[in-house]
């Protein structure tokens, strides 16, 4: 299955679908809030996302990955207060609310660990680094070139394997 960047990423995953819920809800609003809590709460959900994918797309500059995260994060904690806001104006219902609230919290955590641990997410990565030296390898030969294949599919494995353990240890992508 090919990798489709920052859409395979959790924290971007739950964050889409709760912008898509709050547009949902957002339907039921009275007109007279149209381009002010509607918009808003809107404008802000959808923020999270596009921050994400702007981060992931400079995750090979550290501290503009980690200054795109702290924005996504920030626009999280705006959406939560205009949830709050259309619970208290009785646009929303408390328990819609409550669980819409509960997911930003968590995209905050999630935002939070990739905050805390941008190497992991870095281009230059140690996973990423593995690949580079085994296309450099002779191929003056054919059974070069057969040992060169072997060694890229062997190091195929342990990097995914690798991948697939850290996304156990750390759930945050």
């Amino acid at each position: 299955m090919m990798s489709q960047g920052f859409k395979d990423l959790k924290v971007f995953q739950l964050a889409y679908r709760l912008a898509m819920r709050i547009f949902e809800e957002s339907k039921r609003f009275p007109m007279e809030e149209r381009f002010s809590l509607t918009d808003q709460g809107r404008r802000s959900s959808r923020s999270v996302t596009a921050n994400i994918a702007e981060a992931y797309r400079k995750r090979q500059y550290p501290n503009a990955f980690v200054s795109k995260l702290a924005d996504a994060d920030g626009e999280c904690a705006e959406t939560q207060v205009w949830i709050d806001y259309s619970r208290d104006c009785g646009y929303m219902t408390a328990p819609i609310a409550a669980e819409l609230t509960a997911g930003y919290e968590e995209v905050g955590r999630m935002l939070g660990g990739m905050i805390a641990h941008p190497e992991k997410f870095a281009v230059g990565s140690r996973q990423s680094r593995m690949l580079p030296a085994v296309l450099q390898l002779p191929t003056a030969t054919a059974s070069c070139r057969c040992f060169r294949l072997a060694v890229r599919v062997r190091v195929a494995a342990i990097v995914a394997r690798s991948a697939f353990r850290q996304d156990r240890a750390f759930p945050c992508p």
